[in-house]
């Protein structure tokens, strides 16, 4: 018993032993997420190239007639909040990894999180409008 206490704290640095500092236990959930979000990608990704190149030089009724499909309208809005959550996270460690100082990792990361909801809410709104006119 007494070995295994000694282990563990040898494993943590003296800095970490001090302030008493472990894992933020949030980690794992972000990864889940964004692994979880690149495999909804991949057959949402696949769909929609497929439908695109199918739709080749169909006029602009088509393509409207073909984005208010309830399926259709369904899997677009999905593709594009899986597209920009993901995006969202990926960002999010870039910005967490190579940004220290803590004002500006802030400030970036509220400005990265921001334009991905703005420009995600722009996408679902547009394929909503086209769908429901």
């Amino acid at each position: 018993m007494a070995d295994s206490k000694l282990t563990e704290t040898s494993l943590r640095s003296p800095l970490g032993r001090v302030r008493g500092l472990g894992s933020a236990k949030e980690g794992v959930s972000h990864w889940w997420a964004q692994r979880v979000t690149a495999v909804a990608l991949v057959p949402l990704t696949l769909w929609f190239v497929f439908s695109i190149a199918v739709m080749a030089g169909a006029d602009h009724a088509a393509v409207r007639a073909w984005i208010a499909a309830p399926f259709n309208t369904v899997l677009l809005v999905l593709l594009v909040v899986a597209t920009f959550h993901h995006a969202q996270l990926g960002l999010q460690v870039v910005i967490e990894d190579y940004i220290h100082a803590e004002g500006a990792k802030l400030v970036w990361l509220l400005l990265m999180k921001g334009l991905c909801l703005l420009l995600g809410l722009t996408a679902i709104l547009s394929i909503l409008r086209i769908a429901f006119a």
